[in-house]
């Protein structure tokens, strides 16, 4: 080999690492960032109806089952919050092992009160979580949550259309799946199974 052949197959080679480095650097840079907890990346802070405040940090440390719904709600809610209670029964599960986290989607109506009774009715070891508007508005981003009055809105007596599924958590805050509202009771027993048993 020449040494001007010598010299143009060094420059290609120089090229091509450069060329690597670079795309390298750009799938770093331009790639999708993690979504922290598994969820949409966002942060969000209600109030606990076992006192203080509830942030995307308090998803960790042990799995739960998240449901957002409100107090007035005529069927779905009471349904989902009786089975999540009931499965947790059934599997031999404590509080300690897997938790229920209610988040009202209504707080124009619900008061921290009126949570901390409807979800304690069902269990006294169930969370509930309520923020103002603006902080409920995070919270259902965080979890790409939908919601918005229906019926006679202009009311006090307005239904709220809302996302029916309970979310799953690892115990490290991550996002496991979801269980459809009247999904088969086989079918979310082992979801949850699979849960705890991380």
């Amino acid at each position: 080999m020449t040494n001007k052949a010598l010299r143009n197959f060094r420059i290609v080679l120089w090229v091509l690492v450069a060329v690597a480095a670079i795309g390298a650097t750009a799938l770093y840079v331009f790639k999708p960032p993690q979504r922290p907890l598994g969820l949409n990346g966002q942060a969000f802070a209600l109030a606990s109806t076992k006192g203080g405040s509830f942030t995307q940090d308090d998803l960790r440390g042990t799995p739960s089952l998240i449901f957002f719904g409100y107090t007035f709600c005529p069927d779905v809610c009471p349904t989902t919050l009786a089975e999540t209670t009931a499965w947790r029964a059934q599997l031999g599960l404590t509080p300690e092992q897997l938790r229920i986290i209610f988040v009202t989607v209504d707080p124009e109506r619900d008061t921290a009160e009126m949570v901390k009774s409807y979800v304690e009715g069902f269990d006294p070891s169930v969370i509930g979580l309520v923020g103002t508007p603006e902080e409920t508005e995070r919270a259902k981003a965080a979890f790409g949550v939908f919601s918005e009055k229906a019926g006679d809105v202009d009311s006090e007596f307005y239904l709220v259309n809302h996302t029916a599924l309970t979310f799953l958590i690892r115990a490290d805050g991550s996002f496991q799946g979801t269980i459809a509202y009247e999904e088969a009771s086989d079918t979310a027993l082992a979801k949850i199974e699979k849960l705890v048993k991380g």
